[in-house]
């Protein structure tokens, strides 16, 4: 067969095509030259990329990967080939390769700068005009930079070469060996080749990047001492926000944690954790070489649950040198072997390693209640998913593979004791240390470690879908004894169609009411094997004021409160002080208005009346969030205006309730700028924005200025005066922060004209000044969206009509955050919700577009059922007005 007729010449590398690949091909170096010297000239749209590829090959064909601008020479065994024949589209085709020897393949050519956050990003920074730049690969964009075989199983050792401005910081993986300065004002450094490590985590970063540097000592089980030299970036300009050395000392803490942990030496030399803007994810395991969002420098106020979640980001960063990086699965199939990981162990670092205290309760609130969000989407999926292509790959970077793994991952260290979790991560990075895994190795571990036959609870947790739910069903005599009391698991499979019978290890509590305060009066451990368990523990004691099944959020599951205990909780919530309960308890509450079966203004009152008890800052920053967003996405629209007015009235009161300057007055006063975009709370958002101290005490910083501003374009009151007031601090100030929030500002204004210019620079990915960068991009889809629902009518026809030119035109980034930004989730239901014509429309595209491509159904089909949700809430509102 013709190599040409074998493989599809396009980007989306199908698992089959890998397989194949994988089977035929022996990787064993590549080197990478690139030329960056040019990135500082805005009209350079490309650089020079050479790669040079040394493998054997058993078939003597096979292609290479090279998302380019332009291919300008391809070297075989030394020896020039046609590139009219070779090249196609993201593919250069090889063909009479020898199968005797190696084979080295230089390739010669243009890679594209980029602005969309995949491959190498470029960043003016419009403080200072400087130039940065950094790569992002995960799951398959190295290819958009150098030529390589871009699958995970493919491992090779690499050695980058970089050149640019003589004053750079430039770095990749390994440390530079190498350094030379030329008389052009560049300088080219050379890197000592990495491990065998995937495309994926290779890494290059250059730009006059901010340097905090120190070293972590660590003594080896065998006595010698293992020194990793440490350096924390960002871009200069953020330099006085930087809190370098705090991020070192947490580095180093987890260094060390982990070395116990999981008793093999850190495999990657130096461990440097770069800074960067305009990033796609929250961070990315390049091993030696770690990329974070910059929105973890902080330049305004940072709550104690915004440093423990910076700090959660680094453990589980850290956490992937092991699970991730130094083992890879095979296929993106098995990415939860990475990421279920990771999100687990880097909470229970961030819980042992560090001073934050309260990780798991914030794990239970946040990461969980994402999970429970993903797997009751239509698209839900097993953690071990099927992932037939890159599109694919690509959106399963979801609850499901994250927070609902590591929820399904914290239950199994419960079902079979952490000694034999710990036991069996070991013995796994010994076994199969720079290889490629899949599912099966990881549970072989598992059984030789416990001792447990693991494929029942496999089959169970990690190949069916859907959230089990958990109730306790009891009954009481006369004398308001308990008579008899069952934990009972229930729930349905969505893709099978099955009950949910999972095996779980879990607590269930029982807690009194004793003047407002909750508190547990007994506790009994349950291993629930079936459908239901019997609670002996409550038999013969009087009815408790709430059972709390998975009182100690030892699994994953969500709680369907008996009628007494709802009604206990929504009454009494302050009462119970246990933080992790209390974020369990919360969660559940939650989900129950997102299902419509707790009435939205039921929540938000609740929220209203306990949530300032909350001394958690990162529970409490849930709580108004999910405050905002019950009223005005859950609530009938009727009812919003009234509880927005009873929540201006309640925060405002916080905001002199809170110490001054502390986190939850902070988080309170931007959550009023929030609700503030719908009308309310004018006076407060007039005091933040007026010169000199206001009345409310609250230390107006950036992100509360420019939260202020957008609030006052959204309720229409940005006038001529304020506009220019707005323009000019920006102008004082230029930081991205700032033009971005001016961009929202500006899109949010409620005027027909103005949505119209802000739908249009959204779809086109384009303003007056040029094309848009990710953020930029999302910041006008941003102000877009704040519009009600009569004046973003007019646009959904357009947007169905669009999408999916978009879709095929775009990167995945732009596109999903184009659909995403665009897409008419302000709805306010007035009859039937049958009648709703957005999702009328959403369901007859679907049903159009039968064959579109997959990644855009899935896209559309969870924007779809996010709708859907909040119609039914509204709804189910109106039944207890």
């Amino acid at each position: 067969m013709d190599i040409l007729e074998r493989y599809a010449p396009n980007e989306n590398l199908r698992r089959d095509e890998a397989a194949l690949r994988a089977a035929d091909i022996t990787w064993h170096f590549a080197e990478v030259q690139l030329d960056l010297s040019n990135a500082v000239d805005p009209a350079a749209t490309s650089y020079q990329s050479v790669t040079t590829l040394n493998f054997d090959t058993a078939s003597g064909e096979t292609f290479v990967d090279f998302i380019h601008e332009s291919v300008q020479e391809v070297l075989v065994n030394g020896n020039p080939i046609d590139l009219d024949d070779a090249v196609l589209d993201a593919r250069i085709y090889l063909s009479g390769l020898r199968t005797d020897a190696p084979n080295t393949v230089k390739i010669t050519g243009k890679a594209i700068y980029s602005r969309s956050g995949e491959g190498l990003h470029r960043f003016v920074d419009p403080q200072d005009g400087e130039t940065y730049l950094y790569t992002q690969f995960e799951p398959s964009e190295a290819r958009r930079v150098f030529a390589c075989f871009e699958q995970p199983d493919l491992k090779t050792s690499y050695r980058f070469t970089l050149t640019g401005p003589s004053a750079w910081h430039l770095a990749s993986n390994q440390p530079i060996v190498d350094e030379v300065f030329h008389e052009n004002g560049t300088k080219t450094v050379a890197c000592s080749p990495t491990p065998k490590i995937s495309s994926y985590i290779t890494a290059v970063l250059a730009g006059p990047y901010h340097v905090v540097r120190d070293e972590h000592v660590q003594q080896l089980a065998d006595g010698e001492e293992l020194v990793i030299e440490m350096a924390a970036t960002c871009r200069a300009s953020l330099a006085e926000h930087f809190d370098g050395e705090e991020i070192l000392e947490l580095t180093s803490r987890g260094l060390a944690y982990f070395h116990e942990l999981f008793d093999y030496p850190y495999p990657w030399g130096k461990y440097d954790s770069a800074f960067v803007p305009e990033y796609n994810l929250g961070a990315m395991e390049n091993p030696g070489l770690v990329t974070f969002t910059e929105r973890y420098v902080f330049t305004s106020h940072a709550t104690e649950g915004q440093h423990e979640q910076r700090a959660n980001t680094i453990m589980h960063e850290m956490a992937h040198m092991w699970f991730g990086d130094l083992v890879t699965m095979k296929w993106w199939d098995d990415l939860w072997l990475k990421e279920s990981f990771a999100d687990y162990i880097g909470t229970l670092a961030n819980d042992a390693a560090t001073d934050f205290t309260t990780a798991w309760t914030t794990f239970a609130a946040r990461r969980k209640a994402w999970a429970y969000v993903a797997d009751q989407m239509p698209t839900t999926h097993p953690i071990v998913a099927d992932i037939p292509d890159l599109l694919a790959a690509d959106q399963n970077f979801d609850g499901i593979t994250y927070a609902k793994g590591a929820s399904v991952l914290k239950q199994l260290a419960a079902f079979v004791g952490a000694d034999a979790f710990r036991d069996a991560a070991r013995s796994y990075f010994r076994t199969h240390a720079y290889g490629n895994t899949s599912l099966d190795d990881f549970l072989q571990a598992l059984e030789s470690a416990s001792g447990r036959d693991m494929g029942q609870w496999a089959d169970a947790w990690l190949k069916t879908s859907g959230v089990p739910k958990l109730r306790v069903d009891y009954a009481v005599d006369e004398a308001g004894l308990v008579t008899e009391a069952t934990l009972v698991q229930f729930g349905t499979d969505p893709i099978s169609g099955e009950p949910i019978r999972r095996p779980h290890v879990l607590s269930v509590g029982a807690y009194t009411l004793d003047e407002g305060a909750l508190t547990r009066s007994a506790v009994q451990s349950v291993e629930l094997t079936g459908e239901s368990s019997p609670l002996d523990f409550l038999v013969g004691q009087p009815a408790p004021a709430l059972v709390l099944p998975n009182d100690g959020d030892e699994t994953y599951a969500l709680i369907e409160f008996d009628p007494a205990s709802r009604a206990t909780l929504l009454a009494n919530l302050s009462g119970l002080t246990d933080s992790l309960p209390r974020a369990t308890c919360w969660a559940s509450l939650w989900d129950a208005v997102r299902s419509a079966t707790l009435v939205a203004q039921s929540y938000a009152g609740a929220i209203l009346d306990h949530a300032h008890t909350v001394a958690d800052a990162g529970v409490f920053g849930v709580l108004t969030d999910q405050l905002v967003s019950t009223i005005s996405r859950y609530a009938a629209p009727e009812l919003r205006a009234g509880l927005r007015d009873r929540a201006a009235a309640v925060l405002t009161g916080w905001l002199t309730r809170f110490e001054a300057g502390s986190d939850q007055q902070m988080t309170t006063a931007r959550t009023l700028v929030k609700l503030a975009r719908a009308g309310v709370a004018g006076e407060v958002v007039d005091a933040f924005l007026a010169e000199g101290e206001n009345q409310y005490a609250v230390p107006v910083d950036e992100q509360l200025l420019w939260d202020s501003y957008v609030a006052l374009a959204a309720s229409g009151r940005l006038d001529e005066a304020a506009e220019q007031r707005m323009h000019a601090a920006a102008k004082a100030n230029p930081t991205s922060v700032a033009l971005n929030a001016v961009r929202t500002a500006l899109a949010a204004r409620p005027d027909a004209q103005v949505k119209e210019h802000a739908f249009d620079t959204v779809l086109m990915a384009r303003d007056e000044d040029g094309a848009l960068s990710n953020d930029a991009l999302s910041a006008v889809a941003l102000g877009f969206s704040m519009g009600s629902a009569s004046l973003l009518a007019p646009f959904e026809q357009r947007y169905w009509a669009a999408i999916q030119p978009v879709f095929e035109t775009m990167s995945m980034e732009f596109a999903t955050r184009v659909i995403e930004g665009l897409y008419p989730m302000n709805q306010d239901l007035e009859g039937a919700i049958e009648q709703n014509t957005a999702l009328a429309d959403a369901t007859a595209w679907l049903e159009r577009h039968d064959g579109a491509p997959k990644a855009l159904r899935r896209i559309l089909i969870e924007e779809r059922d996010a709708l859907q949700r909040a119609l039914n809430a509204q709804a189910f509102s109106r039944t207890s007005r």
